[in-house]
């Protein structure tokens, strides 16, 4: 395994908890780069079903060392309901590391937000409300607070009523509501500085020495491509930068210094909020996934808008992550189906573009072009070898490797961890 990253070659939501606690389990080192708890992992172990937002799902395995690296933003108070959550559920979170170089996400984040959003009515992005933007966005204007300024209580303090000012004046006259105190912030910053001790280090090092004695390391994309900051479909994109590029930057290592790229897809597709969506199914296809694919929102229990396999935004993912395989999630969901589309151009005015376009109106006006290809009625969540599955299922992965040039080398039949057919290349 070495050095692995995975990733969302989609919007989010492919199903990447369930591959990343697949890798996980040959793990030394589980390094989450960046993004914060809008991003939701759900993990099916048995009977249990453990959903992670913030901690790298290396937590589940107790060899295996859970890293939140500089790249991401921390909301201190989820975090510690996670890891409250995890011990009740005897899960062992002793070894968690946290960058000193982190920012955290503070109460105005949070708050500004949900302001913003709300005042964006119906052009609003979608956003969880966590404060994510808000945060990334002090991060670049140098306003940001990070981890390791909660251990020089002075500077913590002189930093928080510095900002707050700005802030509130913000809070109060544009938004018209209710500022914070300095006092309270403290206060509850306070309470976690204990805590917070003894899991912060100089998580940078940490991993460039784990990469030089060949440990097995494995970093853990949030969302996906398609939302990156820089090569997502913007404005309806998140605040960091999703693409495998970030993984070296958000853990503080050299590029050359990753070995393998994986990307996550589903067998269909899936978006949650707003935003252009070219192969979105709003009828009863749409609502087939949905409810076969229990197509739910780990962080916010949205419902899911789907649509059939964009393969020309999948090739594009391929493109901008380098990505060396595909990991097919949620095949099992497309049994039952007659037909299946998978769409391989863009109509745009006219025209057949087959590159992912630019353009924000292009993805809004364009009209997907479709192949056809037969679907299966059997059910294949116990299926273990690729050979075994319905001729008309792999003629569907067949297809989708012919398109993209890249080779899928996992597929996923079912939720549980065990659910995954190991292709031989």
């Amino acid at each position: 395994m070495s050095t692995t990253v995975v990733l969302g070659a989609q919007w989010g939501d492919e199903g990447k908890g369930k591959v990343t606690d697949f890798f996980a389990s040959n793990a030394d080192m589980v390094v989450r780069f960046q993004g914060g708890n809008n991003a939701g992992h759900t993990i099916v172990v048995k009977d249990e079903t453990i959903k992670l937002s913030l901690t790298p799902s290396g937590v589940l395995y107790p060899d295996c060392i859970p890293v939140i690296a500089s790249g991401c933003v921390v909301d201190l108070g989820f975090l510690m309901d996670e890891l409250k959550m995890l011990k009740e559920k005897n899960v062992d979170t002793s070894k968690l590391k946290l960058s000193s170089n982190a920012h955290l996400i503070m109460p105005y984040h949070k708050l500004l937000d949900e302001l913003i959003e709300n005042k964006l009515g119906k052009n609003m992005i979608g956003t969880t409300k966590r404060g994510i933007g808000p945060c990334y966005g002090d991060k670049i204007q140098r306003l940001g607070i990070r981890v390791q300024d909660l251990f020089d209580e002075k500077i913590f303090e002189e930093k928080v009523s510095a900002i707050l000012e700005e802030k509130n004046e913000i809070i109060t006259k544009i938004y018209n509501s209710t500022p914070f105190t300095l006092e309270e912030i403290l206060e509850e910053f306070n309470s976690y500085r204990d805590t917070v001790k003894k899991i912060m280090i100089d998580t940078s090092l940490l991993i460039s020495n784990a990469v030089n004695e060949e440990k097995n390391i494995l970093f853990e994309g949030a969302q996906g491509t398609l939302l990156d900051i820089d090569h997502g479909t913007y404005p309806f994109v998140t605040s960091s930068n999703t693409t495998s590029g970030n993984a070296a930057i958000g853990s503080g290592i050299g590029p050359r210094d990753i070995e393998r790229i994986v990307g996550v897809t589903k067998a269909y597709i899936s978006r949650v909020g707003t935003g252009p969506f070219l192969t979105e199914q709003e009828n009863e296809i749409g609502d087939y996934l949905i409810d076969k694919g229990a197509e739910y929102g780990v962080v916010t229990g949205r419902k899911r808008r789907c649509g059939w396999l964009d393969l020309v935004s999948l090739k594009y993912s391929v493109r901008v992550n380098s990505l060396t395989e595909l990991f097919i999630t949620k095949l099992d969901v497309l049994s039952g189906l007659n037909e299946l589309k998978v769409n391989v151009a863009y109509d745009i005015n006219g025209s057949e573009v087959k590159d992912f376009p630019r353009q924000q109106r292009v993805l809004h006006d364009g009209k997907p072009i479709y192949k056809t290809l037969k679907g299966w009625d059997e059910d294949i969540t116990n299926i273990t070898s690729f050979e075994d599955l319905p001729e008309e299922a792999k003629d569907y992965i067949k297809f989708i490797e012919d398109f993209i040039k890249v080779p899928i080398t996992f597929i996923s039949v079912g939720p549980e961890r065990n659910q995954n057919i190991i292709r031989e290349q």
